[in-house]
């Protein structure tokens, strides 16, 4: 169940019962793609951080270790040991993005594997059955996730394929289990109308929760703003919204400030990997000369264990030495940064403060 527990302007403050725990909105999913965090993050790291969603791959979990493997291990949440929600993608962004290693037909996909090269077919059941065995809370509806840019004849053509895929995975997973919660995705690039129309379709399907996917794959950020602007409104306001792969700090509180309730992004734990610190101040670079003698935690303003604990100087060194402590720590303290970010969205929200909590940070950074 899907409750709206306050609200300033557009932007929500919500919750989302779910079998695997209650989910508190906005909130930022850690995305765990191969059911581990790339940077050695464990499940007792995530909750270190703030985390209370987990998202997995379906595509790259289909082809390592298998679905069979995972539900034989008790499903990803004990796979991973992990005791929250977890969200699985359809696997079609990872497969759309294969370019030349696929094929569309209207009953799926034909691609080869990234890793050996072997033939593979996933269509809507195929990715129903897959997140089904996975055991996910939630589940991606599969879709095209069209290139940008596209012709606008490219993209209705492309958009009605996925209305017609998002009513078999629907049937498909309601054939599986009543457990599973379904989210659509609403498609449609940087064309307003046809994402007004494709959303009001969709959102007559009577589903768990609406995504907007094929955003931030190349288009200006104005865009993807007007966008929010003009579909959310015509999604369910009763239901949770997912803007998928979006993004930077800066994006997250944009599109808050327009409605979205879900995020997910691999930005924090990639930039962490490379020596790219998010902070309450702008971002650093580890590997800048100016922090080898610097005494200061990471963000000062943090109250991370990575801060409370190591100087910039000894991050830095990590770095430099290569040594894979290096990335942990960054990792760890993005994803708190992340998460701590909509925890104080969620507490702005509540007290109708928004506007002003963005325009302050906005400032800070």
């Amino acid at each position: 169940m899907y409750t709206i527990k306050a609200t300033d302007g557009r932007a929500k403050r919500a919750t989302l019962e779910t079998p695997h725990g209650v989910i508190e909105t906005p909130v930022f999913m850690n995305v765990a793609t191969a059911a581990a965090i790339k940077g050695a993050l464990s499940s007792t790291d995530l909750r270190a951080a703030g985390c209370s969603v987990a998202l997995c791959n379906t595509y790259h979990l289909h082809l390592r270790p298998g679905e069979s493997v995972v539900r034989e291990m008790g499903g990803l949440r004990k796979f991973m040991a992990w005791d929250g929600p977890v969200l699985t993608d359809s696997g079609g962004f990872q497969v759309f993005s294969l370019g030349a290693l696929r094929k569309i037909k209207e009953e799926g996909v034909y691609f080869s594997s990234h890793i050996d090269g072997r033939k593979i077919f996933m269509g809507p059941e195929e990715s129903m059955e897959i997140q089904s065995a996975l055991g996910a809370t939630i589940v991606m509806a599969f879709d095209e996730c069209p290139p940008f840019p596209s012709t606008r004849e490219y993209m209705r053509d492309s958009v009605a394929r996925t209305t017609r895929w998002l009513s078999r995975s629907k049937k498909r997973l309601r054939e599986l289990n009543n457990n599973q919660l379904l989210f659509g995705i609403n498609q449609g690039g940087v064309f307003g109308d046809i994402r007004k129309e494709h959303a009001k379709e969709i959102s007559e399907m009577e589903l768990d929760g609406y995504a907007l996917g094929g955003l931030a794959v190349g288009e200006p950020a104005e865009d993807m703003y007007r966008i929010l602007e003009e579909t959310v409104p015509f999604l369910p306001q009763n239901k949770p919204t997912y803007l998928m792969g979006v993004g930077t700090p800066e994006n997250l509180l944009e599109a808050v400030e327009r409605g979205v309730d879900f995020f997910d992004c691999v930005m924090p734990a990639r930039n962490g990997r490379h020596g790219h610190i998010f902070t309450s101040s702008g971002k650093l670079n580890m590997f800048n000369a100016k922090y080898e003698r610097d005494k200061s935690p990471l963000d000062p303003s943090c109250a991370c264990e990575v801060c409370r604990t190591f100087t910039r100087a000894y991050i830095r060194h990590l770095f430099k030495a290569k040594e894979m402590l290096a990335m942990r720590l960054a990792v760890m303290h993005n994803l708190f940064f992340y998460n701590n970010l909509m925890r104080e969205a969620r507490e702005a929200i509540s007290v109708g403060n928004f506007s002003t909590f963005k325009r302050e940070k906005f400032n800070a950074w």
